[in-house]
C-alpha cells in the first residue's frame, strides 16, 4: 500500500506591506472608481445630450473645465507615483494635503443634483471620501523608525525562525 504525503496546513503569513505601496493602491483605487463613476453617469437619462449641448452640470464646456478636470485626475495619477518614489517627510506631507483637499473636491460632485439620484451620487462619494480618509489614515499614522544606534543588527537574510526567536527573547 502505498502511502501519500498529506500537506501541512500552516497559518498564513501576515506580511508588513509598506506605507508607500498602500498609498500608492489607495490612489490607484480612487482613480479608478472616479473614473468608473464619471462613466456610469453617462447613463443618467439626458446626460449625453446634455454633453452633446455642451454642458456638463451646469456648466459650460470650456477649454478651461476641461483642464480642471484633467487636473484633478492628473493628481492622482501623480499621486499614485508621488506616494512610491518621494522620500518619507515629503511623501506623508503630500499624501496629507492631497488627500484632504480632495474630500471637497469629491462632495463637489453632488452639488445641484436631485433628491432622486441621492442613493448613487451619496454611495459614490461615500466611497471616495472612505478611500480619503484610508489614504489620510495611512500617512498621519506613518510609522516612526527608531535612530539606527538603538536597532538590533539583523543578518541580510534571515532566517525566519531565528527572527522570531530573537524577538520572543
Amino acid at each position: 500500500m502505498m502511502r501519500t504525503r498529506q500537506p501541512t496546513i500552516t497559518a498564513l503569513e501576515n506580511q508588513r506591506i509598506p506605507v508607500q505601496a498602500k498609498l500608492a493602491a489607495a490612489w490607484t483605487s480612487l482613480m479608478f472608481f472616479v473614473i468608473y463613476v464619471d462613466y456610469f453617469h453617462l447613463y443618467k437619462p439626458g446626460a449625453i445630450d446634455q454633453i452633446r449641448g455642451g454642458e456638463i452640470f451646469e456648466f459650460d464646456i470650456t477649454p478651461t473645465l476641461l483642464t480642471i478636470f484633467v487636473a484633478v485626475i492628473g493628481i492622482s495619477a501623480l499621486m499614485i507615483l508621488l506616494s512610491m518614489t518621494l522620500p518619507t517627510g515629503v511623501n506623508r506631507a503630500t499624501n496629507l494635503v492631497v488627500a484632504s483637499l480632495y474630500i471637497p473636491v469629491m462632495v463637489f460632485n453632488a452639488v445641484g443634483e436631485s433628491w432622486e439620484w441621492a442613493s448613487f451620487y451619496g454611495l459614490s462619494i461615500g466611497i471616495e471620501v472612505l478611500i480619503l480618509a484610508f489614504i489620510l489614515r495611512s500617512a498621519w499614522t506613518w510609522p516612526h523608525t527608531a535612530p539606527s544606534a538603538t536597532m538590533p543588527t539583523m543578518p541580510t537574510s534571515p532566517d525566519r525562525e531565528a527572527v522570531r526567536a530573537q524577538q520572543q527573547a
